[in-house]
């Protein structure tokens, strides 16, 4: 091979050699770059699941709303027949909302506590009783739930705060012995210890 023809082939392949780093180079910033959006995506999704899971709490008093609804043992309820004694109504998405369920099963083993408060506690479904009797069933809860239409959810404002825009979401309201509502409590981490729900319905029904 002549001189200059080895002048040409090292030129040919230092020329080769700088355009596979510029190309490695140009897929490492590729990489970070994907890298740094996936990671700010990441923590932006982190971030809003935070903020849609805090929970939400108002202690402002109005006249709670009547209501007429009948439970999955047959029986009828009305908000004005428990006159004359604190209720909490609970709100849930009822049916294949397991923590929903396991919430009302670890209220009831605080019955005793909240007896002493003279709350009766109502759980609240937009489910037939064919659906949330198999879910009682299946994790032992015996308190009767009450069968909603979506009438009264709605009227008390706890439509669409969970997954589902027409279901009610993680809500808790608290009713005072003169039917005024003291309370009311929203947890879209489907979730509320029983010792810190027993502490707010104390805190309100004392304030």
């Amino acid at each position: 091979m002549s001189h200059k023809a080895a002048e040409l082939s090292r030129n040919e392949r230092r020329q080769r050699a700088e355009q596979a780093a510029r190309a490695s180079g140009r897929r490492r910033r590729l990489r970070i770059m994907i890298g740094t959006a996936s990671a700010l995506a990441l923590v932006a999704a982190v971030t809003a699941m935070m903020l849609t899971s805090r929970p939400e709490s108002s202690d402002a008093i109005r006249t709670a709303p009547e209501f007429t609804l009948t439970d999955t043992g047959g029986s009828e309820h009305t908000l004005a027949q428990h006159r004359g004694e604190n209720v909490l109504l609970y709100f849930s998405e009822g049916a294949g909302c397991q923590s929903c369920i396991v919430q009302m099963g670890e209220i009831e083993k605080q019955a005793a506590a909240f007896e002493k408060l003279d709350v009766t506690v109502l759980p609240i479904v937009m489910n037939t009783r064919e659906q949330i009797t198999a879910d009682m069933t299946a994790n032992g809860v015996t308190t009767p739930f009450l069968l909603d239409d979506g009438t009264v959810s709605e009227a008390y404002g706890t439509l669409g705060k969970g997954m589902h825009a027409g279901l009610p979401g993680h809500s808790f309201v608290l009713i005072d012995r003169q039917g005024r509502q003291r309370w009311y409590g929203e947890y879209p981490s489907m979730w509320l210890a029983p010792q810190d729900l027993l502490d707010e319905v104390r805190s309100n029904l004392s304030a």
